[in-house]
């Protein structure tokens, strides 16, 4: 994370640089002039909310926790007179608000970020971006009917060091497209091509319930989710361990790992068709780990999600024609040269702050985001209800299994709708 936003603070000093001051009533209303400031809300001001505070070209307008506590250590690393909130519905209605940073736990991801734009904000918001298929949906058609820019925030696709790969997305893009891998491919996340799963995010299934803490609303961060008494185990810190509110070591994960490799497949605008799962029998309340979930698009590629580790030799990137191993490792004979002949990927939009100004679609947006998103979302599916999946990728439903459909779009807790 320090490494992308020295990265991001740098790129957007450069570009601020070379922007001419033009009012922004001559742009007219919506669009704002290059040399502007954008203002920002953060809804959510624990360690990841207060970790965007000093992004460089925006300036902190209003911050929201529903805990007095986080809230407060918010306002202490902000200028005086900044808004707060406990109440997110308060603070987008904020004229002077031009983006909202959803940075809460993912159950209220995809109603916080569908009211922003529907109240004229531009958003970036946390992974995952949704905690089920249909709030991806219908946050996607909600972006896109009013006009706004979205980010999802994990950068993988366009920069960092890609975990143990040791360089950036770009050549592996590069080395995919040139076919000298050949087609399909099978792509597999473990810990021997560098990708920790995480499975500490593990719930708890003996909580008895505790006093609610006087500085924590705790029925407003429950919000949308089912009712269930507090513990502290099911909030803050260690809540990725519940079904209501994320997904485990896979809800954490699972987009920073597979967004780039659904954009090194070309699979933006698809879902893979099937789906299978060996994981343990869950528990209805608390999430547990999984041995391997394997994804299939309809061309053949494969995503392989290995939790057990079971090939310490296993290649990241397999085709026909070659591999790639962790480090970028390659068997191709002489690659670099043959590399070369072929032309670089095309650019992609990765600064934020300039795709607000501009209008311009940022790189990891609600449409691609909500695609690596399901990805997540079916393999969370097929873990709980312990089997396999067929699903339709232009329906974007399950085929032929009701009970997994009704995981698509789950209840809501009144008054909260999406």
């Amino acid at each position: 994370m320090k490494v992308s936003r020295r990265k991001f603070i740098g790129q957007s000093a450069l570009g601020f640089a070379a922007f001419s001051i033009v009012p922004r009533h001559v742009l007219g209303k919506g669009y704002l002039a290059p040399s502007d400031q954008l203002t920002k809300a953060i809804v959510g001001t624990g360690g990841m909310g207060r970790g965007h505070i000093p992004y460089a070209g925006t300036r902190v307008v209003a911050l929201c926790d529903v805990d007095k506590k986080n809230l407060q250590l918010g306002l202490n690393e902000v200028e005086k007179g900044v808004k707060s909130f406990s109440d997110y519905r308060e603070l987008i209605q904020l004229p002077e608000v031009d983006i909202v940073h959803v940075a809460t736990p993912p159950h209220w991801h995809g109603i916080i970020a569908a009211d922003a734009v529907k109240a004229g904000k531009d958003v970036w918001c946390e992974k995952p971006m949704t905690r089920t298929i249909g709030e991806g949906k219908r946050l996607t058609e909600a972006v896109q009917q009013h006009g706004r820019i979205f980010r999802l925030n994990t950068w993988f696709r366009f920069e960092g060091n890609f975990y143990g790969m040791n360089t950036t997305i770009k050549p592996i893009k590069k080395l995919v497209d040139s076919g000298l891998l050949g087609w399909p491919l099978k792509v597999t996340i473990s810990r021997h091509t560098g990708f920790d799963w995480k499975f500490y995010w593990v719930g708890k299934t003996d909580l008895t319930p505790q006093p609610v803490p006087a500085e924590l609303d705790y029925d407003m961060w429950l919000g949308p989710a089912p009712y269930k008494p507090y513990n502290v185990h099911r909030t803050h810190q260690t809540f990725r361990g519940y079904w209501d509110y994320d997904g485990g070591a896979l809800g954490d994960m699972g987009q920073h790992y597979i967004d780039p490799v659904q954009y090194l497949l070309g699979k933006d605008d698809t879902s893979p068709i099937y789906v299978e799962v060996d994981a343990p029998v869950q528990d209805a309340d608390a999430v547990g780990i999984f041995r391997r979930i394997t994804y299939t698009f309809a061309d053949g590629c494969q995503i392989v999600l290995d939790g057990e580790g079971r090939d310490e030799n296993v290649a990241y990137i397999e085709g026909p024609k070659g591999k790639v191993f962790r480090g970028f490792k390659t068997d191709i004979p002489d690659v670099e040269r043959k590399l070369a002949e072929f032309p670089e990927p095309p650019a992609q939009q990765t600064d934020f702050v300039d795709a607000v100004k501009g209008r311009k679609t940022f790189a990891l947006n609600d449409q691609n985001g909500h695609r690596s998103c399901t990805i997540v979302n079916m393999g969370l599916i097929a873990m709980r209800l312990n089997r396999n999946l067929k699903f339709d990728p232009v329906k974007q439903e399950f085929v032929g299994d009701e009970e997994a459909n009704r995981l698509i779009d789950q209840p809501m807790r009144a008054p909260f709708t999406m």
